[in-house]
């Protein structure tokens, strides 16, 4: 897909310069427009202003506590809290919509018993921050849920507080119309090329595709899936690549009588409800790095992959229909699958925001809240989201997460 460049920016300079202005790129000028420390100008240059293929608009809103590491919890406690009072955060207006929030849990299986003592370590981690995380087994799964096939389950995991799904479309939108409103600077435009100064210790301008050339205080790449074209600009390589996700959206002949938690099978498919049909996705059996503009589907991945695990898993679910389907691009990050956040080790005004691996849109409050704070202040306050930074990617350290989907 080629990108024509129709605006060109205001100013000749802008103190923050975002590359990408989807969830990412909106989060961090929206916290830094809510930043009261914060009277710098900021300029969001995306490429695709419809965002018609972008990570954003192929999400499905997910929302868990359910991790191993007591950063990424406190991350996703952060974006419950938030999520639920979605227009205090936004200074009261009236005109915010409060966001809808279907809080009915992740449920992770396990179908062996290396797997269960992973989960049972997670949910130390999990209730020690204050989450509401039990492991169950068969039995007690079967008395909250008796349409699961369980025999060969030896434990679950379940979290049935500000666990689930929610409304990120808006969330999305009302940070954009918001940041704006504040004084951002949206273009529909693409940036090309970095010039740094004689040191190389900092990116002075960026020039877009429309030819003008900008100077800059701060760049942050939010480039969603493309961040490694970006980085390269400035010289730098970060293990970033797109890889495609499904979705399939279907109808039951016999619905279930309760909610259905997102539920993580064993095999990698995932299900939950989903209004008055039933969601669900996987990644492929083969997961190469893909192009940016590719997005063509596996056809048999529903028939030959999806279909019966489900028929398995919920036996009730014998009998489906296919409503829709998607695919989307994880920004993956080939390293440990979770975010690099902050400023390059040596190029100090190079902000990451990139390598979600997945679970970006469920922590973007909080990861847009922290590089509002480092760009106004220098440093993280809310909360110290250092492990996250690039010093582990130089390094080939991987950050440890166990919980990944």
């Amino acid at each position: 897909m080629t990108t024509t460049p129709t605006d060109p920016p205001c100013h000749r300079h802008y103190d923050v310069i975002i590359v990408g202005g989807a969830m990412y790129g909106t989060a961090v000028a929206w916290f830094l427009m809510d930043n009261p420390d914060f009277d710098g100008s900021v300029l969001v240059v995306e490429r695709d202003p419809s965002y018609a293929l972008c990570s954003t608009s192929h999400t499905n809103s997910c929302m868990r506590q359910q991790f191993s590491t007591e950063i990424n919890v406190r991350i996703s406690q952060f974006a419950a809290e938030y999520v639920r009072n979605f227009r205090e955060h936004l200074g009261g207006d009236s005109r915010v919509p409060e966001l809808a929030f279907q809080s009915f849990g992740y449920l992770y299986l396990a179908d062996n018993d290396t797997f269960a003592e992973t989960l049972r370590a997670s949910q130390q981690v999990q209730s020690a921050l204050g989450a509401a995380t039990r492991i169950l087994d068969p039995g007690q799964i079967r008395a909250e849920y008796p349409f699961y096939h369980l025999d060969d389950i030896v434990a679950g995991s379940h979290n049935p507080k500000d666990e689930g799904y929610f409304d990120g479309g808006s969330l999305f939108d009302w940070w954009r119309r918001m940041a704006r409103e504040r004084g951002t600077e949206y273009v529909a435009n693409e940036v090309v090329a970095m010039t740094k100064n004689r040191a190389g210790d900092r990116v002075e301008r960026v020039t877009l595709k429309s030819g003008e050339n900008i100077g800059c205080g701060t760049v942050v790449n939010a480039s969603g899936p493309r961040a490694v074209r970006t980085s390269r600009m400035a010289g730098i390589e970060i293990p970033v690549e797109p890889r495609k996700r499904y979705t399939f959206i279907f109808d039951a002949a016999r619905p279930l009588d309760r909610d259905l938690p997102l539920t993580i099978d064993p095999s990698g498919v995932h299900m939950r409800t989903d209004g008055r049909y039933y969601l669900s996705g996987c990644p492929p059996d083969v997961d190469p790095a893909v192009d940016y503009d590719d997005f063509e589907a596996d056809h048999d991945l529903w028939e030959n992959k999806v279909w019966p695990v489900l028929a398995h898993r919920i036996p009730q679910f014998d009998a489906i229909r296919l409503v829709n389907s998607w695919v989307g691009h994880y920004a993956y990050n080939t390293l440990d699958q979770n975010a690099i956040v902050g400023p390059h080790t040596t190029i100090t005004n190079f902000l990451f925001v990139n390598g979600f691996s997945g679970h970006g849109l469920q922590q973007s409050p909080a990861i847009g809240r922290g590089l509002a704070e480092w760009i106004a202040w220098g440093e993280y306050r809310s909360l110290d989201l250092t492990p996250f930074g690039y010093g582990r990617i130089e390094l080939g350290e991987p950050f440890a997460e166990k919980a990944i989907i």
